[in-house]
């Protein structure tokens, strides 16, 4: 097990690129099980959770060519079904949240697929409800009594047909499967209350490419009428929104000059303006981000006085994902904010760290967290603290990068599985991070 060593209260300086985006290479990744052509997909980020899911492509059956670092082609001729019933197929669908959508391209395509509880970080309680009662009502028969203690769950699709649903949940991984799983049934599927991020749109659309016939895009109402086969395109990942909102975070509480460049801003809704809110300044500049160097920002209050809330919700919300690091970067801004954390009971909970290092922050309930900033009046003491999970890691990195004194992160392989070399990248602009092995 490694641990980072962050020395505190070096400001930085320079431009940094964001990776390619993790959540919408998860379900690219998957989507090229549609087809037995090839697929070629540019600027995948080599992250620990993406590279077990092209490794776990490999072992199912499917060809994969690394094209260049961040170039992989994919061709799916066949699957082999004796390993995915396999003991070695479960264990790595456990260690992996995304994959769960390999489930829709495999009922779509070869009429059949193998679904283990997957695995991913422990923020609380994450249904499968949106994708399992879906893949029903298209016609999908569950094998309940396959799971044998975290065995896995068999599902036939060899009736499928479109059909109309209201999802229950606005749901990024549902809506990707059922989208997966429509494009090939005979007839026309409604996806109502279906998610709209940027990465679903770009989904949808390297689908067309690919032949699909899929309307509504970017919008929350999808109409899917199934084609018989798909063929192979070429697609490129947008740039990580998450990254970018952290490399904003970070820039703001090290109190750092730092351009981002190629953020794709067309394609990051509301998370410049809340960061605004917060009273970081920023300049756009072409299709890059230039954050000057800022000794205080100031937390916007709404227009009665009352303390600012910052809250999750369905694009064109905020992600969920940014919310630690929105929490993180209050701590040291002048006012006050209310972190309203929605979707995960669990997200919060790594706040304790944070007081430890000094932060004013009142946990009210598993979602809600009060932060009163010190306006860097005071800083954080630097302390011991492990990452719960990836994005709460990157706060606590980001806590610790501002920190007075020397932390100790450990467990950052979580980390790691969500931004690449970090350490690297945050080095080569003046941090001061070391990557060790944890001998204590």
């Amino acid at each position: 097990m490694a641990i980072f060593q962050v020395e505190g209260g070096h400001r930085l300086h320079g431009s940094i690129t964001p990776q390619g985006a993790k959540n919408e290479a998860l379900q690219i990744l998957c989507a090229t099980l549609l087809t037995p052509e090839r697929v070629t997909v540019h600027n995948i980020p080599r992250i620990l959770d993406v590279l077990q899911l092209i490794e776990l492509l490999a072992r199912m059956g499917v060809e994969v060519e690394q094209l260049a670092e961040e170039s992989y082609a994919f061709r799916a001729r066949e699957l082999d079904f004796d390993y995915i019933r396999s003991d070695d197929y479960r264990r790595r669908c456990a260690r992996l949240r995304g994959s769960v959508m390999l489930v829709g391209p495999m009922l779509a395509r070869f009429g059949t697929g193998y679904l283990p509880k997957p695995g991913g970080d422990k923020i609380g309680r994450r249904r499968l409800d949106t994708h399992l009662i879906g893949l029903q009502k298209l016609g999908a028969e569950f094998d309940f009594d396959a799971d044998d203690e975290g065995g896995l769950y068999r599902i036939e699709g060899k009736r499928l047909r479109g059909t109309y649903m209201l999802l229950d949940e606005a749901s990024v991984t549902g809506t990707a499967n059922l989208i997966m799983a429509a494009v090939l049934t005979p007839g026309r599927t409604t996806l109502y209350n279906a998610a709209c991020e940027p990465y679903i749109q770009q989904l949808c659309r390297m689908l067309c490419r690919m032949g699909a016939r899929i309307s509504g895009i970017a919008s929350n109402l999808l109409v899917i009428d199934g084609v018989e086969s798909l063929g192979g395109t070429d697609h490129t990942l947008l740039p990580d929104m998450i990254e970018v909102g952290s490399f904003i975070g970070m820039a703001a509480m090290t109190q750092s000059e730092l351009t981002i460049r190629n953020v794709s801003y067309d394609n990051l809704g509301i998370i410049p303006a809340q960061f605004a809110r917060m009273g970081i300044r920023f300049e756009q500049r072409g299709d890059d981000i230039y954050i000057p160097e800022q000794d205080h920002y100031r937390i916007e209050s709404f227009l009665d006085g009352s303390i600012m809330t910052i809250a999750d919700a369905p694009w064109p919300g905020l992600t969920p994902d940014l919310l630690s690091i929105f929490l993180v970067v209050a701590t040291q801004a002048r006012g006050s904010v209310l972190i309203h954390q929605k979707m995960f009971e669990s997200r919060l909970f790594f706040v304790d760290k944070l007081i430890d290092m000094g932060a004013q922050i009142i946990l009210c309930d598993p979602h809600r967290a009060t932060v009163i900033g010190h306006d860097h009046r005071i800083r954080l003491r630097a302390t011991r603290m492990t990452s719960p999970d990836i994005r709460a890691g990157v706060a606590l990195l980001i806590a610790a990068m501002s920190a007075e004194g020397r932390s100790t992160i450990q467990n950052i392989e979580q980390i790691d599985r969500g931004y690449r070399d970090i350490d690297g990248r945050l080095n080569a602009l003046g941090a001061r991070i070391t990557r060790l092995d944890d001998c204590l």
